[in-house]
């Protein structure tokens, strides 16, 4: 494959596998602890989850599925409906976790991801409302953004390996920042973790007359110590950008338009935990976007 993207940055169809429109795993060069799939599914399509070392979170993006899967816990047979939501900046949305072992078949209509963990530890299946997912409105002013909390250790106690969480930043808006890297083990303060961006965008006020194909945002990556990265890039809906290490933001929603991400992160610690540094240069910056009044268009929804 020719690429015409910064390595780490990729584009729908980059990594496609059968039904799946992207599939990040460890056939990702340098990649080990973290995945994500997301496959457009028709009436009557369907897309497989195989049954192996690895934990699950079935994300509904736009549309309704069922899943069909055997708990890897107990071998159950079991049906689940996932009502899902019309667009990722229409709320949360249901999930369904399934742990180690499980297999699973996803059908419906609509796009849906699947966040992935390898892991051998066998875990119950959780499946999460969305009037249960917790919605945090984090930082002000500009720097405001919001966080739907499903897949973290506090509300998903369930999952062995795997911090998932989406986050929407609305349009002129920064998240992920101030920059922060979590690419060294420092206990209590900084814990070695992948993270995966998978990014949406539309016009804010989902006006039919835009494009959907022209709404954008950017992301920026850097090296921190010992690790280079470089990523500056516009992204747009179905892109996704691997952070292996060193420091990234921010991700910034062009003016006119909603910025949304899927955020999946893991790696080699023992604990589930997310811990993270700022970047000296710009670590003061937190303090003065904290100190604003939050943006009045979160939470949002459409």
């Amino acid at each position: 494959m020719t690429r015409t993207t910064p390595e780490w940055l990729y584009r729908p169809g980059d990594l496609a596998d059968g039904p799946w429109e992207t599939a990040v795993d460890d056939r990702v060069d340098g990649w080990q602890h973290t995945g994500i799939r997301v496959a457009e599914l028709g009436d009557g399509s369907s897309a497989d989850l195989e049954a192996g070392d690895v934990e699950r979170i079935i994300v509904p993006l736009r549309g309704s599925f069922d899943v069909a899967y055997v708990s890897g816990e107990d071998g159950g047979a079991r049906e689940q409906r996932l009502a899902g939501r019309p667009s990722v900046f229409a709320g949360p949305s249901d999930v369904l976790f399934l742990g180690a072992g499980s297999s699973a078949t996803i059908s419906g209509s609509g796009r849906v991801a699947v966040a992935e963990a390898p892991t051998a530890e066998r875990r119950p299946a959780r499946y999460m409302p969305a009037a249960e997912v917790p919605v945090e409105v984090r930082g002000g002013g500009k720097c405001t953004r919001q966080i739907n909390n499903f897949g973290m250790p506090a509300t998903l106690p369930e999952a062995a390996r795997l911090l998932v969480c989406e986050v929407i930043t609305p349009a002129d808006n920064w998240s992920s920042y101030p920059p922060h890297k979590h690419d060294h083990d420092v206990p209590g303060r900084e814990a070695i973790l992948e993270e995966i961006y998978y990014f949406e965008a539309e016009a804010s006020k989902n006006q039919a007359e835009h494009d959907p194909a022209a709404a954008f945002g950017t992301f920026h990556t850097y090296a921190s110590e010992g690790n280079d990265i470089s990523i500056d890039a516009i992204v747009k809906s179905g892109d996704v950008a691997l952070v292996p290490h060193g420091y990234h933001g921010p991700a910034a929603a062009a003016p006119g338009y909603d910025l949304y991400y899927l955020n999946v992160m893991n790696g080699p610690g023992a604990v589930r935990e997310w811990l993270a540094v700022d970047d000296p240069d710009h670590a003061w910056v937190r303090d003065e976007v904290n100190a604003q009044e939050p943006d009045p268009r979160l939470p949002l929804t459409r």
